[in-house]
């Protein structure tokens, strides 16, 4: 295991909340458990601005991407993020510039973050 938590900083908890809620559910992984200003699922940890582990400061923009089992899956994935708020950055599809199974789809979260969602399976 390359990475043991991830940590995101987010000025709306709620919104991150809903999204994440609903793309990890399509995806599989529930919510671990969540208190007044944080959640966690697995291993990704999101956290209020002003959260004690927060440090005052939002995380900037980066790309998170996710392991999901199907095809169907990543389709699953792109649905629950448009429905929870996120933004389209790249419908499902193969992406062959990566390997010829790159079966992938990207949402924004509420605050701008690329999430995607990626099969490395033949369909």
């Amino acid at each position: 295991r390359l990475i043991d938590h991830l940590q995101l900083v987010t000025p709306d908890l709620a919104a991150s909340r809903r999204f994440y809620g609903a793309v990890l559910e399509a995806l599989g992984v529930p919510i671990g458990g969540e208190a007044e200003r944080f959640f966690w699922a697995d291993e990704l940890f999101v956290s209020a601005v002003d959260s004690i582990a927060a440090a005052g400061r939002p995380t900037g923009r980066c790309h998170l991407a996710f392991q999901a089992k199907d095809r169907a899956m990543v389709e699953a994935f792109h649905t629950a993020g448009l429905a929870a708020g996120g933004t389209d950055n790249g419908a499902p599809g193969v992406r062959p510039h990566y390997h010829p199974n790159y079966y992938a789809a990207f949402v924004l979260d509420p605050d701008g973050r690329n999430v995607e969602a990626v099969c490395h399976s033949p369909a």
